[in-house]
């Protein structure tokens, strides 16, 4: 008999065992590209695709995560903000599942920002 314990006896004995990662409520998997950490493939995916329309000169450009102030003092923050050749700029969200939280936010983003298009992308 051994008078020391492992430290896997000793997690078990405190109640620290390690637990398996928790999945995600809405099952999207965190992916990162360039360096940069999305939430979703999807958006990773988008991403992907804004990059390649700025290559190809079909978009002037995009920036990444733009927030916004809503009523309330609520911050929105999108996935992208998008601009196009002919000067026209809206906001992108990727969306799985539209939450309720969200159809809120979209209710309060067209009376704060009408002239600004919101865009939901799947």
């Amino acid at each position: 008999m051994s008078d020391h314990m492992s430290l896997s006896e000793y997690k078990k004995l405190i109640g620290a065992e390690s637990k398996p990662a928790a999945v995600p409520k809405y099952h999207n998997v965190k992916t990162t590209i360039d360096g940069i950490e999305f939430d979703s493939k999807a958006e990773a995916r988008r991403y992907t695709e804004l990059k390649l329309l700025k290559q190809a000169g079909e978009i002037n450009g995009f920036g990444i995560q733009p927030s916004f102030v809503l009523p309330g003092g609520i911050r929105y923050r999108a996935d992208f903000i998008v601009s196009n050749n002919a000067g026209l700029v809206w906001v992108e969200d990727v969306k799985g599942v539209c939450t309720k939280e969200f159809s809120l936010k979209q209710k309060l983003w067209k009376d704060s920002y009408p002239w600004l298009e919101l865009r939901l992308m799947k």
